[in-house]
């Protein structure tokens, strides 16, 4: 399988990647699109020419946001709606309100590291967010994505997968000492191995997914660790860590392409083990039958 390799790289916007690109007619959904790089990727997608949904939980910060984008961007086709992905009641919402095809996935919104919490289900808040959210939301806008016959989905991972696979064990950490970075390391794990399934499953469906590293970027997303600790030569602006996410979404190297992760708006390499600038993707992350008993646990765990 020959590696990606694209004219971008690590100092590219997402303006730039999104330039010369035409998705007039086409639909797209960005989840947590009221902050951080979900704003930019939002923009850059408007900037196509397409119809944006900002899904957000704070409505006044998405109103806001898509008045900006509206104003930078000429495109007024830019809508805001309510999502929890934390709230299995907002997911359904959400889903049983979408009734149109849908070209764009980007599952963006996330948490970070934050003190150990649980859904009502008992789930672990980070993994039920970035995950089991997501994953939820797909699943019922499966359709939706069918229907364009050459739909995207896009997954925010992180380098931190590299700090641990999924535990499939001991998931929500009911046996193990809670850890806020092993949780959120299986949860990007997670997000990664949710885009081989997705590939996997639906392809026949014209649907392809892809998971990505943003970079360091400070956002709102470092709350919970006292801001951003990457040294400032390797952290990026909000436009350049939404530059991958667009990538994946609009480019057309990644036609018919799928279950592959990306970084710096390339593919990266596959590394046996942790290198010390965290690049790289763990083979753990990109295993089929990871993949496979991810997808069969998330089902369980939401009863489908």
């Amino acid at each position: 399988m020959t590696q990606i390799k694209t004219p971008f790289g690590r100092h590219s916007t997402a303006a730039e990647v999104a330039k010369g690109i035409d998705l007039s007619g086409k639909r797209a959904i960005v989840t947590g699109a009221a902050s951080g790089i979900g704003i930019e990727t939002a923009r850059a997608l408007a900037q196509t020419g397409a119809e944006v949904t900002l899904a957000v939980r704070n409505i006044d910060a998405g109103e806001k946001t898509a008045a900006d984008i509206s104003a930078t961007t000429g495109n007024t086709t830019i809508h805001v709606t309510s999502l929890d992905l934390s709230d299995r009641a907002s997911i359904s919402t959400f889903v049983a309100a979408w009734d149109k095809p849908l070209h764009i996935l980007v599952n963006n919104a996330g948490v970070m590291a934050m003190p150990e919490q649980h859904t009502p289900e008992g789930w672990e808040m980070q993994f039920a967010t970035n995950h089991l959210g997501h994953f939820a939301l797909a699943l019922g806008l499966h359709d939706a994505l069918r229907a364009d016959s050459a739909a995207r989905l896009v997954s925010v991972s992180s380098s931190g997968h590299l700090l641990s696979p999924v535990v499939f064990e001991d998931i929500h950490f009911a046996f193990r000492p809670y850890d806020p970075w092993l949780a959120y390391g299986q949860s990007k794990t997670a997000n990664i191995l949710f885009a081989v399934g997705v590939t996997k499953r639906w392809f026949r469906d014209g649907i392809t997914a892809n998971a990505l590293m943003p970079g360091a970027i400070a956002t709102n997303l470092q709350r919970h660790v006292g801001g951003i600790q990457t040294p400032p030569e390797r952290q990026k602006t909000p436009e350049q860590g939404a530059a991958t996410s667009v990538l994946l979404a609009t480019s057309r190297l990644l036609e018919g392409v799928g279950g592959r992760y990306f970084e710096d708006c390339n593919e990266a390499a596959i590394v046996l083990q942790r290198t010390e600038d965290y690049s790289g993707v763990a083979p753990y992350a990109l295993d089929p039958d990871n993949a496979d008993r991810l997808w069969n646990e998330s089902l369980r765990l939401l009863g489908q």
